[in-house]
């Protein structure tokens, strides 16, 4: 999915909307009861979502050394293991 895509979906899930590629200046907006977000709100909502995947990401590397370590293996060994 495109990045903006995603962006609005994320803005509101239940929006009606159309989009060519990912360019926002396509954006046809139907929900007429849903406020259509800036280009600045969904670069803003992107920025923010990268920001907490990295984190996610960040930490899910730390807990994977952490518990190589409590094992006493490494990563290679861990692969043999697990195939």
């Amino acid at each position: 999915m495109a990045k903006l895509a995603e962006a609005i979906n994320l803005y509101n899930p239940n929006a009606q909307w159309t989009l060519l590629g990912d360019d926002y200046d396509t954006l046809d907006w139907h929900s007429v009861d849903i406020a259509k977000p800036t280009k600045a709100e969904l670069e803003d909502l992107l920025l923010e979502v990268e920001a907490v995947k990295a984190q996610q990401d960040a930490q899910a590397a730390a807990d994977k050394a952490a518990l190589l370590t409590k094992l006493g293996i490494t990563a290679d060994e861990a692969k043999l293991l697990l195939g």
